[in-house]
This record gives structure tokens, C-alpha cells and sequence, in this order.
């Protein structure tokens, strides 16, 4: 789900299945208007007509596989066919929000202006952890400078920003898939791909920002057994590099899939021509921060 200011840079790359299948390429939805694009059948066909022409779908392309085993686009345009049938059946209740409780979305701060649409994601993430989907991602911000978190021209009206956008939904998430009995096995990771330098960034706007900083920067995981109030590593006085426990990309990609009961060193996907491990050739579990 992202923002409704614009998509994250890069846009379909940030949520493509990489060296997957593409049946694992993940299906955009929206916090506004229909949640996602063409969900509704067409009016003029029912539901024992639009089977059918899925099994034909189905038949045609099974030929063609058989003649063709090597093209395993034409598998997962299948399956993808598959899955938005299945999405039009079970899609538009899981996604209407319209019957939770007023406090249910108040705890989400959906009535409030500026957390509304990041509430209304929380909200539908939850609804999905519910019917069982085992991976949802939200985007806080979209686009360039103030409009995401891309702080270079001016941090304070920046975080004034986006912090009460987003601070109230994510408390609300928790404390809901918590009392629900879902937080001990929903795993939440919250970060970005850098920080912000300690020292002032001047534009030539004028404005004080912030510039990027990759050897300092903080992320938080909640819940899927992570051990709560934990604090792991440091960085120097002024926050510029970090100092004492230090972790990497690749360690949190292991935490995550040890979390998901995976052994990184020992998973492998055989990719042009050679077996890919998900961490790469590195990466550590983070054994302090788990319970």
C-alpha cells in the first residue's frame, strides 16, 4: 500500500518478486476509491461465465506449456488470473473497513485528518493479517523531498509533518493485533534504507535539512518474537556512525527469516545459473533482540 501522494521512487521495483517467480510479484492497493484498480466484475458476466473462461484460460495455456516447459511466464500469468478471481470473491469485504467499531478506528486515528489515510492502511493490514495474508507492506510518504521523508529542506517541518501522519496508525496496529491475540505471530519491521546526517544541510532555497546518512540510522521490529523494550547497538555522541553493535542489511534479512522459522545459510534459489542465498554470502541472526 502506498502513499496516496505518489508511489515510493522507483515505483513497481520496490514490491517485484526479484530473482522469484513472478507469481510472487505483490499487488498494489490503495487507501482511497476502489482498493485495487478493476476489482469489480463486469456487470454483464456472472460468476459461472468467468470461470469458465478462466479454465479455458487454464487449458490454452496448459498446451502451450507442454510445448513450451521452459516459459514459466506464461505458469504464473495463470496463476496471476487465478488470483484475481479469487481476490474479486474475497477482496471487497475484506478491505471495507465501514463496519468497525468508531473506537477501532479512532485507535488507528482515522479520525483525524492528517493520520487518516496511514490509519486507514494499519487498519486494512490488520484485516488482512486476519484472513491469513503472509505479507503486507505500507509506505509511509511518496515522491521527493516534503511530500516523504526525504528531510534535505527542512527536517522540522518535514518530521511535523509525517511523524503525526504515522505515529498514532502503527500504535494502533499493534495494540490491536495485540489484543487480538495476533501480535505474537505477526512480525512487524519498520524502517527506511537510510538516516539523516547529525550536521545541517543548507539548499540553496535556504532551508535547514538533513542530508542522507547509511552508517547511522535506527529500525524497529515488533511482536513474530521479538523481545519488547529492547534497545540493540549505539552510535558516536552526535549520532553520525554507529559504534557499538552494528548491523547490517544482511542481519536483518536473517532475523527475519530465522523469526519465519528459515535458516539463511541454508536456503538457497537457483538463479541464472546459480544458487542465490537470500542474505547473500553474509548476515547474522540478531539473537539480542529476540525473546
Amino acid at each position: 500500500m502506498y502513499d496516496h501522494r505518489g508511489g515510493p521512487i522507483n515505483g513497481s521495483q520496490n514490491w517485484a518478486s526479484g530473482f522469484l517467480p513472478s507469481h510472487y510479484q505483490a499487488t498494489p492497493l490503495r487507501s482511497s476509491g476502489s482498493p485495487i484498480l478493476n476489482l469489480s466484475t463486469d456487470p454483464h458476466m456472472t460468476r459461472e461465465e468467468q470461470r469458465r473462461q478462466l479454465d479455458l484460460i487454464s487449458q490454452l495455456g496448459d498446451e502451450f506449456r507442454s510445448k513450451h516447459p521452459q516459459e514459466s511466464a506464461i505458469q504464473s500469468r495463470i496463476e496471476t488470473h487465478e488470483l484475481a478471481f479469487r481476490m474479486q470473491m474475497a477482496a471487497p469485504s475484506v478491505l471495507d473497513i465501514s463496519k468497525e467499531s468508531p473506537e477501532t478506528k479512532s485507535l488507528y486515528g482515522i479520525d483525524k485528518e492528517i493520520s487518516r489515510y496511514f490509519g486507514i492502511q494499519c487498519l486494512m493490514a490488520r484485516r488482512l493479517v486476519e484472513k491469513g495474508v503472509r505479507f503486507i507492506q505500507l509506505y509511509s510518504s511518496g515522491g521527493n523531498q516534503q511530500d516523504s521523508w526525504d528531510a534535505h529542506l527542512g527536517l522540522k517541518e518535514n518530521h511535523d509533518l509525517h511523524c503525526p501522519e504515522t505515529d498514532q496508525p502503527i500504535a494502533g496496529l499493534i495494540k490491536d493485533l495485540k489484543r487480538r491475540g495476533l501480535l505474537d505471530e505477526t512480525l512487524i519491521v519498520w524502517g527506511g534504507e537510510f538516516g539523516r546526517l547529525p550536521t545541517s544541510q543548507k539548499t540553496n532555497q535556504g532551508a535547514q535539512g538533513r542530508d542522507h546518512n547509511a552508517a547511522g540510522f535506527s529500525m524497529w521490529m515488533a511482536g513474530g518474537g521479538i523481545r519488547g523494550g529492547t534497545s540493540f547497538g549505539s552510535t558516536d555522541e552526535i549520532g553520525w556512525k554507529a559504534t557499538e553493535g552494528r548491523t547490517s542489511v544482511n542481519d536483518i534479512h536473517a532475523t527475519i527469516l530465522h523469526l519465519m522459522g528459515i535458516d539463511h545459510e541454508r536456503l538457497t534459489y537457483n538463479h541464472n545459473g546459480r544458487p542465490y542465498r537470500l542474505t547473500d554470502v553474509s548476515g547474522r541472526v540478531i539473537d539480542e533482540i529476540l525473546a
